[in-house]
This record gives structure tokens, C-alpha cells and sequence, in this order.
């Protein structure tokens, strides 16, 4: 064990450690004799006033003595120490203070790490929120911007202004795309692939952003194991990563992007509580660049933090890659030191059977958008309902419309005809759009159904992954859109399920 007795004899000032104190300080870090101030030395500079400070208090007090502080390892490394004791009284009458002393700097990494994770999470869900509710507020903002857009001559006065609220909208709705991604509520479509071949695919856009003044290197492992993910999002991640250290390399430098096979053992997983023993694919992103301090790599994945200059970013690139290798079941870990670079990995479960890549087949392009159908729609935002009850009767569809789920369930058993399409939000009070998909369709066999959300609910979806054979459609969306994907759904015989 890394601890050590110490007695502290207040009368002349001597620490004895027992014989043990290089368990706790090591041989080159230990302090240099038996005195409080050699002691103090070697505590870490912000620390030494508190220490000092405790260990008189319980000489004078008698009180319970009860620190935690830092030391510092010749190479520079802060490890952290726990030191407990008692003040008690010697014969003579003088006075000393007894305890142990231990060095907890693991597991003080594991609590900084759950708090950190937990942090992360909490802003996760925070940003998911209001991404949700700006994504209905950006859809009415771009359905009306497109009614307006429809009713106007070529030539109206104030067209161009309402195309700039459309691409103001756009540019929003981009942005609340990158907060879903980070909250790990984005939906995404999971393929087998292999990390070598998306990155030498992206090598030629990679060499472009990087500049003339930094060199690219890539490292492939043979027979790089296969893992399951978005390609999409996941280039995402590799040119987020790349930017990042581009940056940090103004004067330029080396990028260094690997992949390889590893296995995470119990060890491993015992330091990073997030992580799952097994076979891992690794990417690593390696810059030379100026590197980050303790305090900076410890907020490096929270939405909107930066140590860019104002106007020079947003924040968000390490928060979505953090949020998309997460919904992918894996784990992202940073290396840096202070002018000496930043290594980021990132751990991919390794597929464990095979699977060979589907190509999905195209569907035809669609011609026509309306129709007479019925379709119900169940929206609880009324702004969001009443563009698209507006849109699909401009399309020629019947169309019924209700603000949650029981009175959905009402208007459709006062409805004495068909009714082909129940168009639901997933997340609404009382009753989820699943929920009401099931009853209506207990009730009225065969009726089809397209989900409309913000984002990813579990009642649609299992960890942002679509279920096979539900139509699903992302907020925001625009009024044609949702009109062509009613008439994919209609054609297409997705049921209730």
C-alpha cells in the first residue's frame, strides 16, 4: 500500500515517517529530512499555506487533522496525498500529532473523471433540450418562410429579405444539428466499416485544410478490424479532430492520423470507468503543436468552450465528436502537455461478427407530393402542428389534427372514414407518439405512421439508431419535405409498429 505512519512533534518541529515515506513520496520526491519545512517543500506550492495551516490548528485544538493536497513529482507530475491524524500529548507534556499519510492520486483521477462525465451528461441533456425546443421554434420559422417565399412574384420588394430569414434559419438549424450530435440525440444510420478507408478517403480534403506548412501522416494497422458507425458523423469527428490541430499549430507542424486494433483490459477499464473491457478499433489524431494545460483539457468537450479568439470558432467541434463516438458505444481520450503537443484517441467496439456492408437501395425519385388520403396529425406545438396541417391540405390530403394523444385517439374514433397516415411527434406529455402509434393501430389495423422529432426518443429508437421499418422525420424540416416523405410513407406500406 502507498501509505506511511508520520508523527509530528510540535516541540521540535521533526516529522518522522516511519522508514516508509518512500511508499508514498518516492525516492527522488521525498522531502529532504525530518523538518515541517522540508515537509512543506515538497507540497505543491498552491497547498503549502492550507497544510500548514491544518497542522498547527490540530496541534493547538486537539482536533481531528484532515487534508488532502498535492505534491510534485520531479518531472513535473501533481500527485495527490491524504493525510490524517490526531494531536495527542506526550508524558513530559509536550505535544505531537499522530496519523498516516497515503497516496490517493488514482483515485482522485477516477472521481475527477465520474464528475467530469457526469458534467458532460448534465450539458448534454441541457443542450438536447434546447435543441429540441429551438428545432420547433426553426420549424415554423422556415415553414413560413416558405409560404411567403411561394406566394411572392419573383420581383416582390421584400424577397430577398425573407430569403435571408430562410438561410438565417438554415445556418440555426445547422447549429442545433451539432447540439443534438453532442447530446447524442442525432439520428444516425450505422454501417460496417473500416477506419483506414474512411480516412484515406477524407486524405485529400484533410491536406487542403490543413495548409502547405503542415504535413499530413497517416498510419494504418493490416488488417484493421471493423467497427460500426455513421461514416457520415464519423468524418465529422476525423476532420474536427484534424482542424483542431491544425490550429494548435500556427507556425505549422505534423499531423499524425492512425488507426489500429487494440484490446482494453481490466486494468484499462479500472482507470476509465466509462470504458468496457474488449477488442477496440483506435483512431489517434496527433498534433505538434502547443498543447493544453490541466485545466483547459478538462472542459475541451463542453459545448461553446474555446480558447480560440472571438470570431474564430464556435466551440462545438470536440463537443460533437465527443457526443458521436459516445452514440456509438465508444470512448475518446486526450494526451497533452504544454508545448508538447495533444494526442486525441478515440475507441470503437470492434465488430464482433460479420457483417458485410448493405448497399441500400435508392429510392425512386418521387414526382408527385399530394394526395386525398386522410392523414392525422399529432403535434403539442402549435406552431408546429398548424404549418403542417397547412402544408398537407395545400397537397390535396384530408387532414385531422389533434395536440396529443388522447385527443388524437378521440378525433379518430369520431371519424367515420379511413384514416391512412398518423403523423406524431415522438415526445409529447402523458402519452409518446410510440404509445399512440400502438393504440391507434390496435385499433385501426393497417394504418401507416411517420414519426416527426427533434430528436432521437427511445420509444423509436434504441441509442439513437432507428428501428428497421419506421419512417422518421428530423425537425426542422420545410414544408416540401414533409410532403414528400407523407407520400414515401403512403407509398411505400410502413404500418404502425
Amino acid at each position: 500500500a502507498r501509505m506511511s505512519p508520520w508523527v509530528w512533534d510540535v516541540d521540535t518541529g521533526t516529522i518522522s515517517w516511519g522508514g516508509h515515506e518512500d511508499r508514498v513520496f518516492g525516492s527522488a520526491g521525498k522531502p529532504r529530512d525530518h523538518t515541517l519545512e522540508a515537509f512543506l517543500a515538497v507540497v505543491h506550492p498552491a497547498d503549502q499555506v492550507d497544510v500548514a495551516e491544518g497542522l498547527h490548528r490540530a496541534a493547538s485544538s486537539g482536533q481531528r487533522c484532515d487534508l488532502d493536497f498535492r505534491i510534485l513529482d520531479p518531472d513535473g507530475r501533481i500527485r495527490w496525498l491524504t493525510l490524517r491524524g490526531q494531536s495527542a500529548d506526550h508524558s513530559a507534556g509536550g505535544s505531537r500529532v499522530v496519523g498516516l499519510v497515503m497516496d490517493v492520486t488514482d483515485r482522485r483521477q477516477l472521481e475527477e473523471q465520474l464528475l467530469q462525465s457526469q458534467k458532460l451528461e448534465a450539458i448534454g441533456r441541457l443542450a438536447g433540450g434546447v435543441a429540441h425546443d429551438f428545432n420547433n421554434l426553426l420549424t415554423g420559422i422556415l415553414g413560413y418562410a416558405g409560404f411567403a417565399l411561394k406566394a411572392m412574384s419573383s420581383n416582390h420588394p421584400a424577397r430577398n429579405d425573407i430569403l435571408e430569414i430562410e438561410r438565417a434559419g438554415v445556418r440555426a438549424a445547422a447549429l442545433t444539428g451539432q447540439l443534438l450530435s453532442y447530446a447524442r440525440r442525432q439520428m444516425v444510420v450505422p454501417k460496417v466499416v473500416r477506419l483506414d478507408q474512411l480516412v484515406q478517403n477524407l486524405e485529400n480534403l484533410l491536406r487542403r485544410l490543413l495548409g502547405e506548412d503542415i504535413v499530413l501522416e497517416t498510419r494504418h494497422d493490416d488488417d484493421l478490424w471493423t467497427t460500426r458507425i455513421d461514416p457520415s458523423q464519423f468524418e465529422q469527428v476525423i476532420i474536427n479532430l484534424a482542424v483542431n490541430g491544425r490550429d494548435a499549430m500556427p507556425h505549422g507542424g505534423q499531423l499524425t492520423v492512425e488507426t489500429g486494433n487494440c484490446h482494453l483490459d481490466e486494468s484499462y477499464a479500472v482507470q476509465h470507468p466509462e470504458v468496457v473491457p474488449g477488442p477496440y478499433v483506435m483512431l489517434s489524431v496527433t498534433d505538434t503543436g502547443h498543447g493544453m494545460d490541466a485545466v483547459t483539457q478538462a472542459r475541451i468537450f463542453e459545448p461553446f468552450f474555446t480558447t480560440k479568439e472571438q470570431g474564430k470558432g464556435t466551440g462545438l467541434g470536440l463537443a460533437v465528436c465527443y457526443g458521436i463516438v459516445k452514440q456509438a458505444g465508444g470512448h475518446v481520450w486526450v494526451y497533452s502537455d504544454p508545448g508538447r503537443g495533444t494526442t486525441f484517441k478515440v475507441f470503437l467496439p470492434r465488430v464482433t461478427e460479420e457483417e458485410e456492408l448493405s448497399l441500400e437501395a435508392e429510392s425512386p425519385e418521387l414526382t408527385a407530393t399530394g394526395g386525398s388520403e386522410t392523414v392525422l396529425v399529432v403535434e403539442d406545438e402549435p406552431l408546429v402542428r398548424s404549418l403542417a396541417v397547412r402544408a398537407l391540405r395545400d397537397q390535396g390530403y384530408r387532414v385531422l389534427q389533434a395536440e396529443d394523444g388522447p385527443a388524437a385517439l378521440a378525433a379518430a374514433r369520431s371519424h367515420d372514414g379511413e384514416i391512412h397516415l398518423l403523423v406524431t411527434d415522438v415526445v409529447m406529455p402523458g402519452m409518446n407518439g410510440k404509445e399512440l402509434a400502438d393504440r391507434l393501430s390496435a385499433e385501426r389495423p393497417g394504418v401507416r405512421v411517420l414519426y416527426v422529432s427533434g430528436y432521437t426518443d427511445h420509444a423509436v429508437v434504441r441509442h439513437g439508431v432507428l428501428e428497421e421499418g419506421i419512417a422518421f422525420l428530423s425537425k426542422p424540416f420545410d414544408m416540401s419535405n414533409l410532403a414528400r416523405t407523407v407520400r414515401e410513407v403512403l407509398d411505400s406500406g410502413r404500418v404502425a409498429r
